[in-house]
């Protein structure tokens, strides 16, 4: 694994001042002539502290400043998304098949937790994972009711595999797939392709996420097989990124590596193949590499191409949460997987995040 050298991690507020008198980066110049540009604001994993097995582990303020740092960034998208990792649920008992496991990672946030994420902008999220079965049943329904309850659109569950939605006169098609039980299969390419080409036809903008890959910091390149994490098949993401593009997707966003992956554009679209950690309140690690927090806006045209994007460095630490990295760190780290992943991207991201298109 490559290391990114060492540096100190403050800026003087003098320095901020001059960063943001700079001239307007390319993407903004991009968007900027483009009338009909649309944008999504996309993050990774969230789960904010769990109340299992007691609530030593939630947020001591009740999640109300995890997303402060973020939230001027997030104004303005026309989508903010992430991976819910977890659950919103007030009562109730872990599923008796993880209870049974030596090790049991278990996310169960108060369902007051969904206003906070609808206060911090977000209205779409995915439930595609691997952690939404943690409570079993009772979960994934009060989940689902919190989200809809909050006014946030979901999809990625068996019992909810698409959701489709409009905004500002544009209508969205979402769907989301992982490999786990009770959510849209990843695994399963031919009904992937079916599920996401008839969303196609309903729809404007299609967005498609995706849990899959293994998990930890031995795992940021895409491997470009079939990949495996404590003997489970966890999909090749690069296949069924294609295959979902090849069916009508207009922008993939992946999720569960728990580190950030490269990005490439595949017949004009983006695919981000993992977004890493965001928000996770002392619930994964965020050691090195598992930290860094990216931030990506992505800007399309109303036919769903890609124009132009930014990468907003952001990084945890279990004492102070999110906050914002002017060091870039995870630009840096993006900007160098796909280099090494996908040297014929199509894409070139710049030190400051830019993102551009290079044919």
């Amino acid at each position: 694994m490559l290391i990114l050298p060492g540096c100190q991690q403050t800026a003087s507020i003098a320095g901020e001042h001059r960063l943001n008198h700079k001239k307007p980066k390319l993407h903004q110049v991009i968007a900027a002539a483009e009338p009909d540009t649309i944008c999504i604001a996309a993050v990774g994993d969230i789960m904010l502290g769990s109340a299992y097995p007691d609530s030593s582990r939630l947020p001591p303020d009740s999640a109300k400043n995890s997303f402060k740092p973020v939230v001027k960034y997030l104004a303005g998208a026309d989508i903010i998304f992430g991976n819910l990792e977890g659950t919103l649920l007030d009562s109730g008992l872990p599923a008796s098949y993880k209870k049974k496991l030596e090790t049991a990672y278990l996310f169960k946030m108060p369902t007051s937790y969904g206003q906070v994420l609808k206060n911090a902008g977000f209205n779409l999220m995915s439930v595609a994972n691997n952690h939404i079965t943690d409570f079993d049943q009772t979960g994934y329904a009060s989940t689902v009711k919190t989200l809809h309850g909050c006014g946030i659109h979901y999809a990625g569950l068996e019992s909810y595999p698409t959701t489709i939605f409009t905004r500002n006169g544009l209508k969205y098609g979402f769907c989301a797939f992982a490999p786990n039980a009770h959510t849209v299969s990843l695994l399963d390419l031919k009904n992937a392709g079916r599920i996401i080409g008839d969303l196609k036809q309903k729809c404007d903008i299609l967005i498609v996420s995706f849990h899959g890959g293994a998990e930890g910091a031995a795992y940021e390149h895409v491997p470009f097989k079939m990949e495996l994490y404590l003997d489970a098949k966890r999909g090749d993401v690069h296949t069924f990124a294609h295959t979902a593009i090849d069916a009508g997707a207009d922008i993939v966003l992946g999720n569960g590596p728990h580190v950030s992956r490269a990005m490439e554009k595949y017949k004009g679209r983006l695919i981000a193949y993992s977004l890493g950690n965001f928000c996770t309140y002392k619930s994964v690690s965020v050691a090195g590499v598992c930290g860094m927090a990216p931030l990506l806006k992505v800007y399309l045209n109303k036919k769903g191409e890609f124009i132009s994007g930014n990468i907003i460095s952001f990084r945890q630490t279990h004492e102070r949460g999110l906050v914002r990295d002017t060091l870039n760190r995870v630009v840096r780290r993006i900007k160098l997987l796909t280099e090494m992943d996908f040297p014929q991207s199509g894409l070139d991201i710049d030190d400051d995040g830019s993102i551009v298109r290079n044919n």
